[in-house]
């Protein structure tokens, strides 16, 4: 699923004891709150960006302090998190499973 570029970490988990189905859907599970707030933190950096960019073009003043991209990222992954859908859940829980099974290989 290209769908998701985000990086998880797995250093924490045993992927060793990973044998079963539902070992893998349960440690996705597990994972799953940390991966949505940073696939919304990855949306907000870029949406910054984007906003940034458009501030710049039509002369806007650009105010872009280190402190405030930060805050707007950080308040977009919780944001994200909170609000995504069960459809997305669903999705991303697969590509965590995906994912961790490509990594105890």
């Amino acid at each position: 699923m290209s769908k998701f570029q985000i990086d998880i970490d797995f250093s924490n988990i045993d992927l060793a004891s990973l044998e079963t189905e539902e070992d893998f859907q349960r440690e996705a599970k597990t994972l799953l709150p940390k991966v949505l707030v940073k696939l919304g933190e990855s949306v907000g950096e870029k949406t910054w960006e984007e906003l940034q960019q458009k501030l710049q073009g039509t002369g806007g003043k650009v105010k872009s302090s280190p402190s405030e991209k930060r805050k707007f990222i950080q308040e977009t992954g919780r944001t994200y998190q909170r609000n995504a859908s069960n459809r997305e859940k669903q999705e991303l829980q697969d590509y965590i499973v995906e994912q961790l099974r490509q990594h105890k290989l």
